[in-house]
């Protein structure tokens, strides 16, 4: 996957919002990876801020709508994983500063 592509893509994934926290999916770090196949199916590798998260079908079904629009992607696939564990520590910079996290 070209680097033009690869920000097409998680431009795309900085319009999901995580409904908590009110900070997108990317600047928070659940975005582990992307990985885009010779048929068109992007895997999204990502983690949610718990385990218990209620959310999770609501995210990996804006996730899937916010890649639709992109033409290379023809089918997303979303991988939650569990390891390594989400920390504030991935967050970005604006992440905690909007958050308030130090």
């Amino acid at each position: 996957m070209d680097e033009a592509l690869k920000e097409n893509i998680y431009g795309a994934l900085e319009q999901v919002i995580d409904p908590e926290l009110g900070i997108d999916i990317v600047n928070l770090g659940l975005v582990y990876g992307v990985e885009l196949d010779e048929n068109g199916t992007a895997k999204v590798t990502m983690t949610l801020t718990s385990m218990g998260c209620p959310l999770a079908p609501v995210i990996v079904d804006q996730v899937t709508a916010a890649l639709a629009d992109i033409p290379e992607v023809k089918q997303t696939e979303v991988d939650i994983v569990w390891s390594p564990p989400w920390t504030k520590d991935k967050m970005s910079r604006y992440a905690k500063i909007a958050l308030g996290v130090t």
